[in-house]
Protein backbone atom coordinates (compact mmCIF):
# COMPACT_ATOMS: atom_id res chain seq x y z
CA UNK A 1 0.00 0.00 0.00
CA UNK A 2 1.54 3.32 -1.03
CA UNK A 3 1.31 6.39 1.48
CA UNK A 4 -1.50 8.65 -0.15
CA UNK A 5 -4.00 5.51 0.04
CA UNK A 6 -2.83 4.60 3.78
CA UNK A 7 -2.94 8.27 4.98
CA UNK A 8 -6.53 8.12 3.71
CA UNK A 9 -7.77 5.02 4.60
CA UNK A 10 -6.22 6.13 8.37
CA UNK A 11 -8.17 9.25 8.51
CA UNK A 12 -11.00 7.69 7.20
CA UNK A 13 -10.45 4.98 9.92
CA UNK A 14 -10.59 7.62 12.64
CA UNK A 15 -13.29 9.37 11.74
CA UNK A 16 -11.51 12.78 10.60
CA UNK A 17 -13.64 12.49 7.11
CA UNK A 18 -17.07 14.18 7.70
CA UNK A 19 -18.93 14.45 4.20
CA UNK A 20 -21.39 17.56 4.82
CA UNK A 21 -23.36 17.85 1.14
CA UNK A 22 -26.49 19.42 2.84
CA UNK A 23 -24.25 21.67 5.17
CA UNK A 24 -21.50 22.87 3.92
CA UNK A 25 -18.70 24.45 5.64
CA UNK A 26 -17.21 27.91 4.85
CA UNK A 27 -13.13 27.64 4.95
CA UNK A 28 -11.24 31.33 5.88
CA UNK A 29 -10.79 31.90 2.03
CA UNK A 30 -14.66 31.57 1.99
CA UNK A 31 -15.04 28.67 -0.29
CA UNK A 32 -18.37 26.21 0.78
CA UNK A 33 -16.97 22.74 1.33
CA UNK A 34 -18.98 19.38 1.61
CA UNK A 35 -16.32 17.94 3.34
CA UNK A 36 -14.45 18.38 6.96
CA UNK A 37 -11.42 17.00 7.58
CA UNK A 38 -10.31 17.24 11.00
CA UNK A 39 -6.08 16.42 11.17
CA UNK A 40 -5.89 17.45 14.41
CA UNK A 41 -7.70 14.09 15.83
CA UNK A 42 -3.90 11.90 15.01
CA UNK A 43 -2.53 12.63 18.01
CA UNK A 44 -5.51 11.10 19.92
CA UNK A 45 -4.70 7.88 17.59
CA UNK A 46 -0.77 7.01 17.76
CA UNK A 47 -0.49 3.92 15.69
CA UNK A 48 -2.49 6.03 12.52
CA UNK A 49 -0.73 9.48 14.23
CA UNK A 50 2.47 7.54 13.65
CA UNK A 51 1.99 6.80 10.10
CA UNK A 52 1.79 10.47 9.46
CA UNK A 53 5.07 11.18 11.04
CA UNK A 54 7.01 8.39 9.15
CA UNK A 55 5.07 9.18 5.96
CA UNK A 56 6.81 13.00 6.48
CA UNK A 57 9.91 11.72 7.06
CA UNK A 58 10.05 9.51 4.14
CA UNK A 59 8.99 12.39 2.00
CA UNK A 60 12.30 14.59 3.03
CA UNK A 61 14.41 11.57 2.50
CA UNK A 62 13.01 10.73 -0.87
CA UNK A 63 13.66 14.38 -1.96
CA UNK A 64 16.43 15.27 -0.35
CA UNK A 65 15.16 18.24 1.62
CA UNK A 66 17.98 20.02 3.66
CA UNK A 67 16.89 22.19 6.75
CA UNK A 68 17.94 23.10 9.76
CA UNK A 69 15.00 23.61 11.74
CA UNK A 70 10.97 22.21 11.28
CA UNK A 71 8.64 24.85 11.70
CA UNK A 72 4.74 24.27 12.65
CA UNK A 73 1.98 26.73 11.84
CA UNK A 74 -0.40 27.55 14.73
CA UNK A 75 -2.39 25.68 15.72
CA UNK A 76 -2.78 22.62 13.76
CA UNK A 77 0.15 21.93 12.30
CA UNK A 78 2.04 22.67 15.89
CA UNK A 79 1.61 18.21 17.39
CA UNK A 80 2.86 17.16 13.75
CA UNK A 81 5.58 19.73 13.56
CA UNK A 82 6.72 18.87 17.25
CA UNK A 83 6.02 14.91 16.99
CA UNK A 84 8.50 15.37 13.57
CA UNK A 85 11.08 17.15 15.51
CA UNK A 86 10.94 14.55 18.06
CA UNK A 87 11.63 11.84 15.60
CA UNK A 88 14.28 13.09 13.45
CA UNK A 89 16.11 14.88 16.62
CA UNK A 90 15.36 18.00 15.25
CA UNK A 91 14.81 21.23 16.71
CA UNK A 92 11.27 22.82 16.14
CA UNK A 93 9.13 25.87 16.22
CA UNK A 94 6.03 27.36 15.64
CA UNK A 95 4.57 30.07 13.81
CA UNK A 96 1.93 32.13 15.28
CA UNK A 97 -0.99 33.92 12.89
CA UNK A 98 -1.42 36.98 14.74
CA UNK A 99 0.91 38.31 17.55
CA UNK A 100 -0.14 38.63 21.17
CA UNK A 101 -1.10 41.42 22.93
CA UNK A 102 1.30 40.77 25.79
CA UNK A 103 4.89 38.85 26.69
CA UNK A 104 7.50 39.23 23.70
CA UNK A 105 4.72 40.03 21.03
CA UNK A 106 7.00 37.32 19.01
CA UNK A 107 5.66 35.41 15.73
CA UNK A 108 8.12 32.87 15.84
CA UNK A 109 8.19 30.79 18.98
CA UNK A 110 10.82 28.55 20.28
CA UNK A 111 14.27 29.52 18.73
CA UNK A 112 15.80 31.45 16.40
CA UNK A 113 15.20 30.97 12.64
CA UNK A 114 17.27 33.85 11.24
CA UNK A 115 19.81 32.51 8.58
CA UNK A 116 18.37 28.96 8.78
CA UNK A 117 17.28 26.66 6.38
CA UNK A 118 13.18 26.02 8.10
CA UNK A 119 10.71 23.32 7.04
CA UNK A 120 7.93 24.11 7.41
CA UNK A 121 4.60 21.69 8.46
CA UNK A 122 0.92 22.31 8.30
CA UNK A 123 -1.70 19.85 8.69
CA UNK A 124 -3.94 20.77 5.63
CA UNK A 125 -4.17 22.69 2.82
CA UNK A 126 -7.10 24.21 1.37
CA UNK A 127 -6.31 27.95 -0.79
CA UNK A 128 -3.06 27.91 1.18
CA UNK A 129 -3.60 31.15 2.97
CA UNK A 130 -2.42 29.86 6.22
CA UNK A 131 0.86 28.60 5.26
CA UNK A 132 1.80 31.13 3.15
CA UNK A 133 1.33 33.83 5.67
CA UNK A 134 3.66 31.15 8.01
CA UNK A 135 6.47 31.38 4.95
CA UNK A 136 6.11 35.39 4.70
CA UNK A 137 6.91 35.63 9.04
CA UNK A 138 9.48 33.25 9.34
CA UNK A 139 11.73 34.92 5.68
CA UNK A 140 10.43 38.37 7.57
CA UNK A 141 12.57 36.95 10.42
CA UNK A 142 15.58 36.35 8.04
CA UNK A 143 14.61 32.49 7.54
CA UNK A 144 14.70 30.40 4.18
CA UNK A 145 11.90 28.74 3.43
CA UNK A 146 11.75 26.57 0.31
CA UNK A 147 9.72 23.32 1.28
CA UNK A 148 6.23 22.50 3.46
CA UNK A 149 4.98 19.13 3.74
CA UNK A 150 1.30 18.74 4.46
CA UNK A 151 -1.10 15.75 5.35
CA UNK A 152 -3.61 17.03 3.34
CA UNK A 153 -3.86 18.90 0.09
CA UNK A 154 -7.15 19.87 -1.81
CA UNK A 155 -5.68 20.45 -4.75
CA UNK A 156 -7.07 23.94 -5.19
CA UNK A 157 -5.78 26.06 -8.12
CA UNK A 158 -5.04 28.86 -5.70
CA UNK A 159 -3.22 27.08 -3.45
CA UNK A 160 -0.88 25.49 -5.74
CA UNK A 161 -0.58 28.79 -7.57
CA UNK A 162 0.61 30.90 -4.44
CA UNK A 163 2.92 28.06 -3.99
CA UNK A 164 4.79 28.21 -7.38
CA UNK A 165 4.96 32.17 -7.19
CA UNK A 166 6.50 31.98 -3.81
CA UNK A 167 9.01 29.47 -4.57
CA UNK A 168 7.95 26.98 -2.35
CA UNK A 169 7.40 23.12 -3.30
CA UNK A 170 4.77 21.97 -1.62
CA UNK A 171 4.58 17.85 -0.53
CA UNK A 172 1.16 16.50 0.39
CA UNK A 173 1.21 13.14 2.06
CA UNK A 174 -2.23 12.36 0.62
CA UNK A 175 -4.80 14.33 -1.40
CA UNK A 176 -8.27 15.22 -1.48
CA UNK A 177 -8.78 12.85 -4.30
CA UNK A 178 -7.17 9.56 -3.17
CA UNK A 179 -9.33 10.39 -0.11
CA UNK A 180 -12.56 10.35 -1.78
CA UNK A 181 -11.90 6.87 -4.08
CA UNK A 182 -10.96 5.40 -0.63
CA UNK A 183 -14.49 6.91 0.89
CA UNK A 184 -16.28 5.05 -2.27
CA UNK A 185 -14.61 1.58 -1.91
CA UNK A 186 -15.56 1.66 1.14
CA UNK A 187 -19.71 2.58 0.40
CA UNK A 188 -19.37 5.44 2.48
CA UNK A 189 -20.23 7.99 -0.19
CA UNK A 190 -23.29 7.08 -2.82
CA UNK A 191 -25.84 8.34 -4.96
CA UNK A 192 -26.35 12.54 -5.28
CA UNK A 193 -23.81 12.98 -2.92
CA UNK A 194 -21.12 11.21 -4.62
CA UNK A 195 -22.23 13.42 -7.60
CA UNK A 196 -22.22 16.97 -6.05
CA UNK A 197 -18.72 16.21 -4.35
CA UNK A 198 -17.61 14.84 -7.35
CA UNK A 199 -18.72 18.20 -8.94
CA UNK A 200 -17.08 20.42 -6.23
CA UNK A 201 -14.25 18.83 -6.72
CA UNK A 202 -13.53 19.93 -10.91
CA UNK A 203 -14.94 23.16 -9.98
CA UNK A 204 -11.47 23.91 -7.35
CA UNK A 205 -8.74 21.47 -8.38
CA UNK A 206 -6.35 20.67 -11.18
CA UNK A 207 -5.27 17.11 -12.23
Amino acid sequence: MNTPQKIAQALIKINAVSFLPNNPIIFKSGIKSPVYIDNRKFPFHPEEWKSVIKGFANVIRKNNIDFDVIAGVETAGIPHSAGLGFFLKMPSVFVRKQTKDHGTKKMVEGGEVSGKKVLLIEDIVSAGHSSLAAVATLRSEGAIVNDCLVILSYGFYEAKEGFERTNVRLHALTSFSVILNEAEKQGLLKGNDQKRIKDWVKKYTFK
